[in-house]
């Protein structure tokens, strides 16, 4: 559970030793600050690397000298990987994941990788071949940041230890805040701030004396088309079940006390069940869950508690429980500083509460269900994906008329704000739709709300342009749901998903683990049919058939509910002074992202019940509060 950081200048053969090793300063456990006084720099002829484990731990470094590596994760398959290397000669003076991972670079280079079932962000420093390697794990559980700055390359687990070490300028990308109002979050390489990428999930770059000398990914999360098996439903349903018994078993090995998630949902319920049954620690498994009773509202949330105990009672597990109190809107710049981007979820912010919870009883990792509905289907949009078989036939002048009338739909009530989302696009091509089914925003709406100086250059093509990029990859053949489902895991899940979920764990110093994307489940998931996936209107449709007989029906045939709080009421009330005091025109002029004139006009809109635009209102000012943190410098946590 350590963040990594470094920074790689432009070495040349008078650097005799370019190895620093540099402590964190301050009390704090996450680690972001970075003190320059004590060699943290990018500087000509050295390399620096920061360790931020809240045990200090140094980087460890090959026998022989030659390699040092600073690695974030966990790989799960390490005692395999060992006899692999024992057999070959290798020997070890430890028992850790990290020395095996280390001995398997050593001796198969960048083809390690692909070797790899696990979560981790991870950097090389090959001082014979004056070679940096940066890779982050398959489905990109772990963040990893780089920039490729005039002095080399500076890269870190968090990208707040680039700001506030003073590596990077914040200066502010345009593409980023039109795909934050867009999609609630920036999908692709590109982030918040211009000098700053994120590696993608499954991918590995090297740089030879700062310079980029290869980039390649790894792990790409689809199946080579026509290699779907023709396999029964029952072999189906025990192949599934037992790929999920093994990722759960594989993950609960640790070293610390561990627990689960548990909503009552399918997801987390299944993997409570496994673990339950595998977990041989002290007593009952311990989960967790967040009662969001007070918080519920007229808005069709759910209360997920009364099936957590309900499942807690039928698994014979310790069910502990966080309430949301009406407080947590005031943690809000918190979970901005913590998320390092500004992602417009609360989600992220229930996380973090049961994730203190955890800590609090002394656990130290979590399982979560995340990836159930990324990898076997689960979210409205496949099932509307799969309702287009009814009408994608027709001409575009026929898809044209479905698409305008979509858009004179009342926002309210949510079914009739449904529909109308299924059919705005319908007159776009396949991919161009497939893109469209996970914004929030239209782009048009998104570019009218910014100043014009930052709207300048940019177009309704920038918002879907990564995920059309990501598409244009793969090869002819997959079916339309496969494809959406590729782009679930590139985009919505890796930068979104998963990227709350890692923040607020390790704000709290828990690691979350996710057993459901698993690599060997993943496959084992990736060669079934669609239809074992989506059938009619029922997502994972073979992870509920798999799971019959080992949780209650009621649980696993529940409606899906979402992991959120009731943002359309909190806007209107406690949330109202915020918006009133950060979007306020003075405010919205010096920063300089938005048209003061635009937003002023969207939010009353939305008070007078014209539109729904709750959660473009909560981007902003989640887009607001990041700059007031990050450019200036009124961070949430000193």
């Amino acid at each position: 559970m350590c963040g990594i950081f470094g920074s790689l200048g432009a070495f040349d053969g008078a650097a005799k030793d370019p190895l620093s090793i540099i402590r964190r300063r301050g009390p704090d456990s996450s680690g972001e600050w970075c003190d320059k006084e004590n060699n943290v720099f990018l500087g000509h002829r050295r390399l620096s690397i920061l360790d931020l484990s809240p045990a200090g731990n140094q980087p460890m470094v090959s026998e022989d000298g030659r390699y040092i590596m600073v690695y974030n994760g966990e790989i799960y398959n390490y005692q395999e990987l060992r006899l692999e290397l024992e057999a070959a000669g290798r020997s070890f003076l430890g028992h850790s994941d990290s020395e095996v991972l280390l001995k398997l670079f050593e001796q198969q280079g960048t083809a390690a990788f692909e070797k790899l079932n696990g979560i981790f962000a991870v950097a090389f420093w090959d001082r014979d071949q004056r070679v940096l390697t940066l890779a982050r794990d398959a489905v990109g559980v772990k963040p990893l940041y780089y920039s490729e700055v005039s002095d080399g390359v500076a890269f870190a687990s968090e990208m707040k230890v680039l700001i506030r070490g003073g590596f990077v300028n914040p200066s502010i990308n345009p593409r980023a805040v039109l795909h934050h109002l867009s999609y609630l979050y920036s999908p692709g390489r590109e982030t918040i701030v211009n000098e700053v990428q994120k590696l993608l999930p499954g991918e590995y770059v090297q740089y030879k004396d700062g310079q980029k000398v290869n980039q390649a990914i790894f792990f790409d999360p689809i199946a080579p088309p026509g290699t779907k098996q023709e396999i029964s439903v029952e072999k189906a349903v025990v192949s599934v079940r037992d790929a999920l018994e093994t990722a759960i078993g594989r993950q609960l090995i640790s070293d610390v006390p561990l627990g689960a998630f548990l909503s009552g949902g399918l997801d987390s319920s299944s993997i409570a069940a496994f673990a339950s049954r595998i977990h041989n620690g002290p007593g009952k498994l311990e989960c967790f869950s967040i009662d969001i009773s007070e918080q519920i509202g007229a808005e069709g949330l759910v209360d997920d508690l009364r099936y957590a105990r309900s499942v807690a009672k039928h698994l014979d597990v310790n069910l502990n429980v966080i309430k949301a109190e009406g407080n947590m809107i005031d943690r809000l710049g918190e979970m901005i500083y913590f998320l390092d981007e500004p992602t417009a979820d609360f989600a992220a912010l229930n996380t973090l509460y049961i994730a203190e919870l955890a800590r609090s009883k002394g656990i130290k990792v979590l399982l979560s269900g995340s990836g159930g509905d990324d990898i076997f289907t689960g979210y409205r949009r496949h099932f509307a994906l799969m309702q287009e078989r009814y009408w994608s036939w027709l001409p575009k002048t026929g898809r044209s008329i479905l698409s305008s009338a979509a858009k004179t739909l009342p926002s309210s009530p949510p079914i009739s704000r449904r529909v109308g989302k299924a059919f705005q696009y319908a007159d776009l091509n396949v991919d161009e739709r497939l893109a469209s089914y996970f914004l929030w925003l239209d782009p048009a709406e998104a570019l009218g709300l910014l100043s014009p100086e930052l709207r300048a250059g940019l177009s309704d093509d920038d918002v879907s342009a990564p995920m059309l990029k990501s598409l244009e990859g793969l090869p002819s053949g997959h079916s339309p749901l496969e494809r959406m489902l590729y782009l679930e895991g590139k985009h919505f899940l890796a930068d979104h998903n998963l990227n709350y979920a890692d923040k607020m764990g390790m704000a709290a110093s828990v690691e979350i683990r996710v057993p459901l994307l698993d690599r060997d489940l993943i496959n084992t998931v990736l060669s079934l049919p669609d239809d074992f996936k989506q059938r009619g209107g029922t997502g994972k449709w073979i992870f509920k058939k798999a799971m019959e007989g080992i949780l209650p029906d009621d649980i696993i045939y529940r409606k899906k509910t979402g992991f959120g709080v009731p943002l359309r009421e909190w806007l209107k009330g406690p949330l109202k002074s915020q918006v009133a005091s950060l979007l306020s025109d003075e405010n919205i002029k010096r920063q300089g992202l938005f048209d003061p004139v635009a937003v002023q006009q969207l939010i009353a809109a939305n008070d007078a019940g014209k539109v729904d635009a709750s959660y473009t209102i909560f981007a902003v000012l989640c887009l607001q509060i990041w700059c007031d943190q990050f450019i200036d410098g009124n961070f949430a946590i000193d």
